[in-house]
């Protein structure tokens, strides 16, 4: 029994063994060769094989370490890049508002300084006015005081006088005291008379005297009023002059850092954008060196895979055998529990059951003897699955070896090729072979067996098995990536060198409307403060608070008008240069048409199957020829076998049909030509409309402005009348005791002409708004009609197109010898059409120059002309 541990059963599709001799796993050959099945021990040649592959893996490794740090370098470039350009804008919008606020401050100071000085030139000609009056009132009571004092002193004499003529009376006779009484009376009349008439006509003259001085100090008050309201305007005048000069030369040095701003951003992003060009160019030269690689590597990975098909035929062979060797293990162990099992039923009768038989020890020593050789079966087969486990390890330990060594290979290729400047061609990788290890005795090495071991035996050796070429192109996807990333950074960096910055105005028409505002509510404070003081009504305020924010919503209007008019301002000099570009570009096209005048042509076909001359004859009246029969008739003379005609004529005949096929082509393309020039003048037309829709809608913008802006000036005026009127009230009571009905007229007409003076200011600052306005509805209309002169150049251009169109049916001139050439018949149409206008009429080329199918004024042909049909200079 020990013996047979050396023999393996093999089942065969019968079912039945068959017993081959084969040396134990363990124990050597009687040969001393070693077992076919046993573990493989690599051989010299296998080892310097994997140094090799270990040295290509670390150079590979460097390539891709450097091909890492370029990136991170690139990348750490575009940030620092980023972050240069974010705090430029922030230390550019920060110097805009530092000198906002400082044009901010002075504004403020300015005014504050000419309001404190007219509230010290109205205060001292206030208090000078009430002084005057003062004094002219405390001279009236004086006098009329010294008037009373005196008519008294008269009554109390003439009381005296009177007492004493009645005490005489008393005392003498009545007759004679009358005679007395009324000579006395008389006399004393007279002289009362006279002397009341001389009092009373120096009091005449007195008061004569007195009202002419009141009178001279009256006009001296109001010259003097007069002139300090004079020097009041000049020195308003005078302060309003400095402010605007102050503005003028803050605005104008304002623009002066804004250009020089504008100059270092333009100078520093365009060395940015030569040093990210010089990348993008860098990493287009590797991007180009890796897509060379990566077509290597395809290349080595499609005969790669030819390599492999042998070995997956024969992994295939070896998994079936595997397959079969598991099926037959499964029934092996079945069947050894079904044997142990009958095993133990027997020995259980037996127990039961004894009897002494050598018919029955012969059959339990059968059975021992079947169960230990299907024991020893079980174990053989064990044996077999190790070793073939063994097998397929040892054959994906050199499949990663290999793998390992391919990938060193291609580091160093990729090394070698970021050194050179063109990839340098390495050579292919080919296996060794050892598919005689496993069918003969083991000792002769091959270069299959090596490629049978690489070749995966699971689903998961299959996914490994494109590990490098997944790799190669993860690697290439990722440049692609960082590539496309490098050009929108390029883009964005474009974008934002042309772009406008509405942010920061945005911050600026804030905080000036805040400042605005602020002020606006310290005066509304004061007015209410004064008002209080007086104890008068607070509803007009309330109206006048209502006015000044329907004012402020105005101002923001005319503020979102002013940005529109801004943008519309840009898009006209983005109109302007673009025109500019067009003429230039329409230059050098001629230029480079006069210097190299070759033009393809694409062949398209015509509308309905028509040929472009049938349907030129059909219009011109002539319906006898038929074009495409025309040409087979010459197909027919042209051929050598069917005409009888002679080398000479069917050569004519050849070319005749040449040049009527260009003719064709050549009038379709002009056909084509002319439909996408009507095109491109619809769609000027329709940019006209809308610019003129435009300019209308501006118009009635602005008179509804104009009239928003008077209405509201015209309120504010008469509310702050009415303040003024308020404030003076009490003082102006005052002083109307003290004036006459013509001083009075004298104090209206002045307040009336600083009212005209006033609304006269104002009226010159709504006409200086009105001018601006008018410039840019002038600059709207010139804008239309630099696209109403585009318009009729495309008709004229169409014009020529149809001239040309007639003429070349009339008199066509073409030489024999004109060569096929293609045209694009549809230039773009709109905005982007700038690079190609002036493309749409094509010329042909000849040896002797340019052959224009139109004529001269004399009739003739012209030859070798610098400008092509249709494309003159207007």
């Amino acid at each position: 029994m020990r013996r047979c541990r050396a023999a393996t059963a093999l089942v065969t599709p019968a079912g039945s063994l068959v017993w081959t001799a084969q040396p134990s796993p363990a124990q050597p050959s009687p040969a001393g060769e070693p077992c076919p099945w046993a573990s493989p021990r690599p051989s010299s040649l296998t080892m310097s094989k994997r140094g090799m592959g270990s040295r290509a893996k670390g150079d590979r490794a460097e390539a891709l370490a450097a091909l890492q740090a370029a990136n991170e370098e690139l990348r750490a470039k575009l940030t620092d890049i980023q972050i240069e350009l974010q705090q430029e804008k922030s230390k550019v919008s920060k110097v805009e508002r530092e000198k906002n606020q400082e044009l901010r401050q002075v504004r403020e100071h300015e005014q504050h300084k000419t309001a404190v000085l007219l509230t010290e030139l109205k205060t001292k000609l206030h208090e000078e006015k009430m002084k005057e009056l003062q004094a002219v009132r405390e001279a009236l009571l004086r006098q009329h005081e010294a008037e009373l004092l005196r008519v008294i002193k008269i009554k109390d004499n003439e009381n005296q006088r009177l007492q004493a003529l009645l005490s005489a009376l008393r005392d003498g006779g009545p007759d004679k005291v009358k005679t007395v009484l009324l000579s006395e009376a008389k006399e004393e009349a007279k002289k009362g008379f006279e002397v009341e008439k001389v009092k009373m006509q120096q009091e005449i003259s007195e008061l004569k005297g007195a009202k002419r001085q009141v009178e001279e100090a009256l006009t001296l008050v109001i010259q003097a009023d007069k002139i300090k309201a004079a020097e009041i305007r000049s020195v308003y005048h005078l302060h309003q002059e400095e402010i605007t000069r102050i503005k003028k030369e803050c605005e104008r040095e304002i623009r002066r850092l804004e250009q020089q701003l504008d100059e270092k951003d333009a100078r520093r992003f365009q060395l940015k954008i030569a040093e990210l060009s010089a990348i993008i160019r860098k990493l287009e030269d590797r991007n180009a060196l890796l897509s060379e690689e990566r077509n290597e590597l395809l290349k080595r990975v499609r005969e790669a895979e030819s390599q492999y098909k042998p070995l997956l035929d024969k992994n295939k062979r070896l998994s079936r055998k595997n397959e079969d060797l598991s099926h037959a293990l499964r029934r092996m162990e079945n069947k050894l529990k079904f044997v142990t099992q009958e095993n133990i039923e027997m020995r259980q009768r037996a127990g039961i059951i004894r009897r002494p038989s050598s018919l029955n020890d012969l059959d339990q020593s059968q059975d021992e003897r079947e169960v230990d050789f299907l024991k020893l079966q079980i174990v053989e087969q064990q044996n077999l699955i190790d070793e073939l486990s063994k097998t397929l390890e040892t054959a994906g330990y050199v499949k990663s070896v290999l793998e390992r060594d391919k990938l060193l290979r291609f580091r160093k290729q990729r090394k070698k090729m970021a050194k050179l400047p063109k990839p340098v061609v390495v050579e292919t990788f080919f296996g060794y072979d050892e598919e005689a290890s496993l069918e003969s005795d083991g000792s002769s090495i091959s270069y299959q067996t090596d490629r049978t071991d690489q070749t995966p035996c699971t689903p998961d050796d299959d996914l490994e098995e494109g590990m490098a070429k997944e790799e190669t192109e993860l690697r290439f996807r990722q440049l692609t990536m960082e590539y496309q990333a490098l050009q929108r950074a390029y883009a964005l960096l474009q974008e934002q060198v042309g772009g406008t910055l509405d942010a920061e105005r945005e911050v600026k028409t804030r905080e000036q409307l805040q400042a605005e505002l602020q002020r606006a509510q310290a005066r509304i404070e004061d007015l209410e403060k004064a008002l209080a003081e007086q104890g008068q009504d607070m509803k007009w305020i309330e109206e006048k608070q209502a006015l000044y924010r329907r004012n402020q919503e105005l101002v923001e209007k005319i503020k979102q008008m002013e940005a529109e008019e801004a943008r519309l301002r840009h898009e006209v000099q983005d109109a302007r240069d673009q025109n500019e570009l067009l003429e230039f570009r329409i230059l050098e096209l001629e230029e480079r048409e006069r210097k190299s005048p070759a033009i393809n042509f694409h062949h398209t076909p015509f509308v309905d199957g028509k040929s472009p001359l049938q349907v030129y004859c059909e219009a011109e009246g002539v319906t006898d020829i038929v074009v495409a029969e025309l040409m087979k008739k010459l197909d027919i003379l042209g051929d050598n076998a069917v005409s009888n005609l002679t080398n000479e004529e069917q050569v004519v005949v050849i070319q005749a049909r040449t040049v009527l096929t260009l003719a064709e082509k050549w009038l379709q393309q002009i056909e084509e030509a002319e439909a996408a020039l009507q095109r491109k003048m619809v769609d000027l037309e329709s940019e006209k409309e809308l610019f003129s829709k435009q300019k209308g809608y501006l118009d009635e913008e602005l008179d509804y402005r104009k009239q928003a802006l008077d209405q509201a000036h015209k309120h504010i005026l008469e509310l702050e009348a009415m303040l003024y009127d308020a404030l003076q009230q009490e003082a102006g009571a005052k002083v109307a005791e003290l004036l006459s009905d013509e001083e009075r007229e004298k104090l209206k007409v002045s307040v009336e002409q600083w009212k005209r003076q006033v609304m006269s200011e104002l009226r010159e600052r709504d006409a200086q708004i009105l001018r601006e306005r008018m410039e840019l509805l002038q600059l709207a209309q010139q804008r239309i009609k630099e696209l109403e002169e585009r318009i009729e150049a495309q008709k004229r251009q169409i014009k020529e197109l149809e001239e040309k169109l007639s003429f070349s049916g009339h008199s066509p001139s073409w030489h024999p010898d004109v060569p096929h050439v293609e045209l694009d018949p549809f230039p773009p149409v709109g905005p982007k059409s700038r690079d190609t206008v002036g493309c749409h009429v094509s010329t042909l080329k000849t040896q002797g120059g340019l052959v224009s199918a139109r004529p001269s004024r004399g009739g003739r042909v012209r030859r070798g002309s610098s400008h092509p049909p249709g494309m003159r200079r207007n």
